[in-house]
C-alpha cells in the first residue's frame, strides 16, 4: 500500500496550517529580526508577508492541480523537470529538519531550561508517536494547541496595549533602519510564516483538494498575518527595538515590563505549546515529502511504506523522528533559524517558478504573483546572515551532487 487516505476537510487543513505558522516562530524570531532591522521590524514583517502571500497563492494553485504528498517536490518535477523537483524536496527535508530541531529545543528552553536537549528529544519521540497513530489524531491535537497559543498571544497583546509602559513612538522608523537590515529581518521572519506549505504537503490526505486547499491556505495565512502584526506591534511598543533585539524570551519580557508578572508563566506555557504545535506539523510535512521522494526512488524505497491500519507513512515518520531527535540533542536554536530559512526560501522559489508555467486553463495566478514571489525568495535568501547562506548553499550543493551521482549510477 503506497497511497494515503483522504481524511482532512477545510477546517482541519486550516488548523494544521495555523499550527505550523502560529507556533514558536513568533516567540523566537522577533529578537534576531529586531537585531537586523531595528525600528524597521514592522517593515520587515510586511515584506515577509508579501513574499509569503505570493508563495501561498502559487502553492495553493499548484496543490489544487497536483493533490499528492510532497508539495513543491511534486510541482517542480511536473512543471520544471526531475532535477528541480528533487532539489525542492531536498531543500525542504534538510531545512525543515533543522526547523524541527529548533522547535524541539524551544520546548526544552521553556519547560526545563537546564535540561533543554533532553526535553527536546522527549518531545520529538512523543509527537512522532502521535503522528504514527494517524493524521486525524494529529489534527485534533493541533486544534487544541492552536487554541491555547492564540489565547496566550491575545493576553500578551491586550496587556501590552493596556499598559502605561507602552509608547507609540517606539513604533516609528528611526535612523537605524537600512534596506539590507529590513530584508534580512524579512528573511528571518519568513521562518515563522512558512507553515502554510504543510497544507499543500498533505495534499494526498485532503478531501476534495481542488476546493479545499485554495480555500484553506489564504484563510490560515490571513489569520496568521493579523496575529503576527498585533504581537510585533505590542512587543515593540513595550520594549523598543534595542531591548527587543537583546531579549532571549521577548514575550516573557513584555509581560514583565508591562507590569504583569502573573502573565510570565502563562507565556512560558504558551511558548511550549506553540513549539509543540509547530513540531507536530513539521514532522508531518517532512515525513510526507520523504515518503513522496522514496516512492519515486530518490530516497530508499522502504520509506514509502504506508501502515495498513493507520494509513500513514510510518517508516518515513519514524526515520525523520530519529534524525530530528539526534539533531535536537546537539543543535543550537538560533543557528537553526537562518539555515532553515535558506532552505525553505529556495523551496518556495521553485514553487513560484513552477506556478509561472501554469496556463490559464490550469487556473494560474496572475503572473505578477509568482514573479514577485520568485524574486523575493531569492533576494531574502541572499540577505540572510552569511553563515546561514554558506552552510545552506553547501548542503544544497551536496544534494545536487547526490542527484547527479544516483542518476549516473
Amino acid at each position: 500500500m503506497t497511497e494515503l487516505r483522504r481524511q482532512l476537510g477545510v477546517s482541519d487543513a486550516v488548523t494544521i496550517g495555523l499550527g505550523s505558522m502560529i507556533g514558536a516562530g513568533i516567540f523566537a524570531a522577533l529578537a534576531p529580526a529586531a537585531g537586523a532591522a531595528g525600528s524597521g521590524l514592522l517593515v520587515g514583517l510586511a515584506v515577509a508577508a508579501v513574499v509569503a502571500y505570493c508563495n501561498a497563492t502559487s502553492s495553493a494553485r499548484l496543490a489544487a492541480r497536483y493533490p499528492a504528498s510532497g508539495g513543491t517536490y511534486v510541482y517542480g518535477r511536473e512543471r520544471l523537470g526531475e532535477f528541480w523537483g528533487y532539489l525542492a524536496g531536498w531543500s525542504f527535508v534538510v531545512g525543515k529538519t533543522a526547523s524541527c530541531a529548533a522547535m524541539a529545543l524551544t520546548v526544552g528552553a521553556y519547560v526545563w531550561p537546564s535540561h533543554a536537549h533532553a526535553v527536546a528529544v522527549a518531545a520529538v519521540v512523543a509527537l512522532t508517536a502521535v503522528n504514527y497513530g494517524g493524521i486525524q489524531k494529529s489534527a485534533w491535537l493541533t486544534r487544541a494547541i492552536v487554541a491555547v497559543v492564540l489565547a496566550v498571544l491575545a493576553a500578551v497583546v491586550v496587556t501590552a496595549f493596556a499598559s502605561d509602559h507602552a509608547a507609540v513612538g517606539r513604533l516609528s522608523l528611526g535612523s537605524d533602519v537600512t534596506p539590507f537590515g529590513v530584508l534580512q529581518a524579512a528573511g528571518l521572519l519568513f521562518f515563522a510564516f512558512a507553515g502554510y506549505a504543510r497544507i499543500a504537503t498533505l495534499g494526498e490526505e485532503v478531501r476534495d483538494p481542488a476546493r479545499t486547499i485554495p480555500r484553506a491556505v489564504p484563510i490560515a495565512l490571513g489569520i496568521t498575518l493579523v496575529v503576527y502584526a498585533l504581537v510585533a506591534a505590542a512587543t515593540l511598543g513595550i520594549l523598543g527595538p534595542q531591548q527587543l533585539a537583546q531579549a532571549t524570551a521577548p514575550l516573557s519580557e513584555v509581560a514583565r515590563a508591562a507590569g504583569a508578572p502573573w502573565l510570565e508563566p502563562v507565556v512560558r506555557i504558551g511558548a511550549a505549546c506553540a513549539a509543540l504545535g509547530s513540531l507536530l506539523a513539521l514532522i508531518l510535512g517532512v515525513s510526507r515529502t520523504t515518503f513522496a521522494m522514496a516512492r519515486d526512488r530518490y530516497l530508499p524505497p522502504a520509506l514509502s511504506a504506508v501502515h495498513p491500519r493507520f494509513g500513514v507513512p510510518h517508516r518515513a515518520e519514524v526515520t525523520i523522528g530519529v534524525i530530528v531527535a539526534v539533531v535536537a540533542a546537539v543543535a543550537d536554536v538560533r543557528s537553526a533559524i537562518g539555515f532553515s530559512s535558506f532552505g525553505v526560501l529556495l523551496y518556495y522559489a521553485i514553487a513560484n517558478a513552477s506556478a509561472w508555467t501554469l496556463t490559464r486553463a490550469e487556473n494560474r495566478p496572475p503572473r505578477v504573483i509568482p514573479a514577485v514571489g520568485l524574486a523575493g525568495c531569492l533576494l531574502l535568501a541572499c540577505t540572510l546572515p552569511w553563515t546561514s547562506v554558506a552552510s545552506g548553499a553547501a548542503v544544497i550543493a551536496v544534494g545536487a551532487a547526490v542527484y547527479v551521482f544516483t542518476r549516473r549510477t
